[in-house]
């Protein structure tokens, strides 16, 4: 399972440095890709055994779903009470994540690969439209928004700390892995937050097509004031974060 976990671990930072490369061409202007997993790996699918990576990512996910699963049916024994079962709703959780990149990693790799944005607007159109409909959007919206000040304040307190070894904490590349997290980890929450505000905004004003995944934030970014410098700033913070996840797939804590 630790070997598992490791390949899976891999995949997933080899995802995010993809994403983080997407979107620094995007803000240079040498680019209109996607900046998502989807439309990351998409750029995979012309180059030379790019069909093979996009199945390895796929593998590797499937395999962190595997184990997040084992971990919510009979993983944290360490814990009692609510906080085993807290944890064990964070991995099945983590494990529904990283299912839905594997999902789309093989769509991109059996040629079916959708917009992902445009998915995205076009369920959150139906949801509005049944009773209460605005109410779920907004409490997706919250969630989202929750999940991204989660992943901010593990990068502001150093939790992601937990992940490594011992040996992963200390010396100098102890402290590399250490700014790679806290980087990382601020820059994929403040991204996942911009999502999670699409969502509550497309509720309120009822307008589904404010709505949708990590590439309609990042573009939304770029549009703001100093937008590329923004983008470029985030960009290079998420592929921080899957640098980490090389780090964490080295010295595996669990």
């Amino acid at each position: 399972m630790d070997k598992a976990a490791r390949f899976g671990l891999v995949a997933y930072g080899f995802v995010h440095v993809m994403i983080a490369w997407v979107a620094v061409q995007l803000a240079l202007g040498k680019s209109n890709g996607k900046p998502s997993a989807e439309g990351a790996l998409a750029h995979l699918a012309d180059e030379r055994f790019g069909d093979t990576l996009i199945w390895a990512v796929a593998v590797g996910l499937f395999l962190l779903v595997a184990w997040r699963v084992l971990e919510a049916i009979g993983g944290h024994r360490e814990l009692d009470g609510g906080e085993r079962l807290r944890a064990r709703l964070v991995s099945l959780a983590k494990g529904v994540v990283y299912g839905a990149i594997g999902v789309g990693a093989v769509r991109v790799a059996t040629g079916h690969g959708a917009r992902t944005s445009q998915r995205s607007k076009t369920m959150t159109a139906e949801v509005l439209d049944w009773p209460a409909g605005q109410w779920i959007v907004a409490l997706v919206g919250l969630a989202i928004l929750g999940y991204g000040a989660g992943l901010v304040w593990h990068g502001l307190t150093d939790g992601f700390l937990d992940h490594l070894d011992g040996q992963g904490r200390t010396g100098d590349s102890g402290t590399a892995y250490t700014w790679l997290g806290r980087i990382g980890y601020i820059a994929k929450g403040i991204a996942i937050g911009i999502v999670g505000c699409l969502f509550g905004y497309a509720a309120i004003k009822h307008e589904p097509d404010k709505t949708g995944g990590l590439d309609q934030a990042l573009r939304d970014v770029l549009e703001q004031p100093f937008g590329p410098v923004l983008l470029l700033a985030i960009a290079l913070g998420i592929g921080c974060f899957g640098l980490f996840c090389f780090a964490r797939a080295r010295h595996l804590s669990r």
